[in-house]
């Protein structure tokens, strides 16, 4: 299975994986609601170093040459200064100097922001290999815990975390949804 850290050149792949990944938060990120405004900000971020959704925070599993799952991944201590560059572009856009994002990951933690395999991929592994991607970078970093939030209604999901070891430390609030705030220790 080939995982490999993002490139630029993935950043259309990246930008549709993202989205059906984080659907309304893709939105709220952007300022966008039309599907391929959207797509294309996500993009545009992807290939912008220092934010949240950089190809510098993302590795990608790559199938013939299409690129097939990713998972976006940095500090929680990082998260507010790699907001900046879409909290800029929120306030450009819609004039409110007051835009903000909403903070997801405990200071603490190294944070799983995005997780996402192609729906014709899932269920062969992707994910959970991509997970110990994640896993081995915080121990390689020395990082003692690692975070990720997931929808309540993500039953699947949330199995799939269980299994590998992730517990849920408390309920938070993402664009008006319940996230379960969930926490592995390494």
């Amino acid at each position: 299975m080939t995982i490999r850290k993002a490139q630029k050149a993935d950043s259309q792949q990246a930008a549709v994986l993202i989205y059906d990944a984080i659907h309304d938060i893709g939105e709220a990120l952007t300022g966008e609601t039309d599907h391929d405004k959207v797509l294309q900000q996500l993009a545009a971020f992807f290939q912008t170093e220092g934010n949240r959704l950089s190809f510098e925070n993302s590795y990608v599993k790559v199938e013939d040459g299409e690129v097939v799952g990713m998972i976006i991944m940095y500090h929680g201590k990082d998260a507010e200064k790699l907001d900046e560059t879409i909290i800029e572009h929120l306030r450009a856009k819609s004039g409110d100097v007051g835009a903000e994002t909403e903070k997801e990951a405990d200071l603490d933690d190294f944070y799983i922001d995005t997780l996402s395999v192609a729906q014709d991929h899932g269920g062969r592994g992707i994910g959970t290999a991509l997970i110990e991607r994640a896993l081995s970078e915080a121990k390689e970093r020395g990082y003692p815990t690692v975070s990720l939030n997931v929808e309540e209604e993500n039953t699947g999901a949330k199995r799939l975390y269980s299994r590998l070891g992730f517990r849920v430390k408390k309920t938070i609030m993402i664009n008006g949804k319940n996230y379960h705030y969930l926490v592995r220790e390494i």
